[in-house]
């Protein structure tokens, strides 16, 4: 079984994405859960999204307390909430940002980080600040698990407009083609 966990703010799309990524690894054959969790729900709050999946059937419907992947939507999220609480050892980190690697602070149990500049994708694409279809290409850049053709097939199950599922199916292309991957293990030797 391998789990993620989506950090992001109320209005970025995390409880979305969650439900697109379970049904591009669906698509792929897996047995895929998507769960989300409701505080405050409020536009800026922090929120909270998962993703569970496996080769045989899931019956586990839980928030997820270690995961195997973080995907973080929010570049600022960092300074309010601990989106490393319980991490696997070998995690993969994975953190919309414009920062280089040896800007960010890197906890010992993350092996992967993958960074991708979604704020500025997202202003050009469309607009505002919503980083949710672009982190999932970086996802996919950064662990293979499922295809970008799985992605936007599952992107197209969705309820976009037709010029925004186009926006969208860009926004994961350019994730996958700008996001940046470190192996941290090759550091820490």
């Amino acid at each position: 079984m391998y789990e993620i966990r989506i950090h992001g703010r109320g209005g970025q799309g995390s409880v979305l994405a969650s439900k697109i990524l379970a049904k591009a690894l669906v698509t792929e054959g897996k047995s895929a859960k998507a769960i989300p969790a409701f505080g405050f729900e409020r536009r800026g709050a922090p929120v909270t999204a998962f993703v569970r999946f496996d080769d045989k059937k899931l019956r586990l419907v839980t928030n997820i307390y270690n995961p195997n992947c973080i995907i973080c939507l929010d570049p600022t999220l960092r300074q309010s909430v601990d989106i490393f609480a319980g991490i696997r050892d070998d995690c993969v980190w994975i953190q919309t940002t414009k920062k280089d690697i040896g800007d960010i602070n890197i906890p010992e149990r993350v092996n992967q980080v993958a960074l991708c500049n979604a704020v500025g994708i997202a202003l050009d694409l469309f607009g505002r600040i919503i980083t949710n279809t672009i982190m999932l290409g970086a996802f996919v850049r950064a662990t293979g698990i499922v295809s970008i053709e799985s992605l936007t097939t599952a992107l197209g199950s969705v309820a976009f407009r037709d010029a925004a599922l186009d926006q969208n199916i860009e926004a994961v292309k350019r994730a996958y083609d700008q996001t940046k991957v470190y192996c941290m293990a090759e550091n820490k030797e």
